[in-house]
């Protein structure tokens, strides 16, 4: 449901030069309806990024250059309040496989305040608890990552698993069956504060941003507020 601080701004702006590419989904066998990505207007999504598709980030999360969020196959999304998508990751998801969320089906639902980090696949159907931390270069895909999970880098979650709240995957680390995932340890205290400290880098990008970047750009790509 769109509110009143929801906005497709970003395609309104005939002065940017380094816009992102927030777009409808195409029509499709699969997916015969076309919807446009709805953004927050406290949300930053950065240039050179794109948004395809039935697509809802709330207040307040960023999006870092050179992500990828393309539900033209997979749909809908969903990214929840001051979660950070950091630089080349990619969301995508499988057509007609969706996961139930209070009564709604997405294809990737992803909570609040959770970091996905580096170069990270986030691939549905598949759904991502709140306070959750994605590591460089990790993959999940058709899988549930219970609240406060800790997922190292180069470490991959599939095959259906569910990652109970507040473990710790370990970097590399192939967790495909349910027997793997129930005989994860708790996050440590370290990976817990450095998940911490991440949020609260990330928490301020977007309002900083959208003061730096300023209602135009030129074709050097400095911002400016005046016409």
């Amino acid at each position: 449901m769109r509110d009143n601080k929801e906005s497709n701004s970003y395609s309104n702006n005939p002065s940017c030069c380094f816009e992102p590419f927030i777009s409808p989904n195409p029509i499709t066998s699969y997916n015969l309806i076309q919807h446009y990505p709805t953004i927050d207007q406290t949300a930053f999504v950065s240039q050179f990024t794109s948004v395809i598709g039935d697509v809802t980030l709330r207040n307040n999360v960023y999006v870092a250059p050179n992500v990828t969020i393309r539900a033209d196959e997979g749909t809908p999304f969903y990214i929840g309040s001051h979660t950070n998508i950091q630089d080349r990751v990619i969301l995508h998801g499988l057509a007609n496989k969706k996961i139930s969320v209070v009564g709604r089906k997405f294809s990737i639902f992803i909570g609040n305040e959770v970091s996905i980090a580096h170069g990270a696949l986030i691939h549905g159907p598949c759904y991502i608890a709140d306070k959750v931390f994605v590591g460089f270069n990790a993959i999940v895909y058709t899988a549930i990552v219970g609240r406060g999970a800790f997922i190292s880098y180069n470490a991959v979650v599939t095959n259906g698993v569910t990652i109970p709240a507040n473990t710790f995957v370990p970097p590399g680390a192939v967790i495909d069956s349910q027997e793997k995932a129930d005989a994860l340890t708790q996050v440590p205290s370290d990976s817990n504060e450095f998940a911490i400290a991440v949020q609260q880098v990330n928490q301020e990008l977007p309002a900083s941003y959208h003061l730096l970047i300023g209602r135009n750009r030129c074709s050097c790509g400095m911002a400016y507020n005046h016409n």
